[in-house]
């Protein structure tokens, strides 16, 4: 996993309410166990017709899309199944962090473990990003505040074991790994 300090970006923004899992990425996708490769099936019942060919109307096909690294979602992002799947894609795709109002809670779980930033936000900043698709935010994960346009900052929660893993760049089991030592040296003296 990548570190993670801060991530400033225009921001995307997708404003339906309740995208579950299964809209982020399909079922059919879920074959694989690696990460490499999803985001071109980021939102593919959405993003693609039929035939396969990519919707031109879609936000994710727009030139507009291109280089954007933080997601504006309406409410109750990510609810659902609790497939990885999903924040996998969206970092394969690009995104960094996603911004609303309310994240499911097993999404924002599986998504601090894969580097990317879920943001929750108050009504006001979440209807105000709305409206000005395109604004460059700034994500500062240390300080756990989301900077506007016009010198405007707002702090969003993040529980501190899941800010130390995004700052170092490492997950749950690397964590534990960095502390072999310690814990191999409580096992001797229990051992005795």
């Amino acid at each position: 996993m990548e570190k993670v300090s801060t991530i400033t970006s225009r921001s995307l923004v997708m404003s339906s309410t309740n995208i579950d899992t299964d809209q982020i990425i399909p079922a059919r996708f879920l074959t694989t166990t690696t990460r490499e490769g999803l985001g071109k099936a980021l939102f593919a019942d959405w993003r693609y017709d039929a035939e396969g060919q990519p919707r031109p109307d879609f936000l994710l096909n727009t030139p507009e899309a291109v280089g954007r690294t933080v997601l504006v979602a309406g409410r109750n992002f990510g609810c659902g199944s609790s497939r990885e799947h999903a924040p996998w894609a969206l970092v394969d795709f690009g995104f960094r962090a996603v911004i609303s109002t309310e994240i499911a809670d097993i999404f924002r779980s599986n998504a601090l473990k894969n580097g990317l930033v879920p943001v929750i936000v108050d009504e006001d900043t979440h209807a105000w990003l709305i409206a000005h698709p395109g604004a460059e935010v700034t994500v500062d994960v240390e300080r756990c505040v989301l900077s506007l346009p016009g010198n405007r900052e707002v702090s969003f929660p993040l529980e501190s074991f899941a800010r130390y893993c995004l700052l170092n760049g490492v997950d749950e089991l690397g964590f534990l790994l960095s502390r072999m030592p310690a814990i191999e040296e409580y096992e001797r003296r229990g051992a005795k």
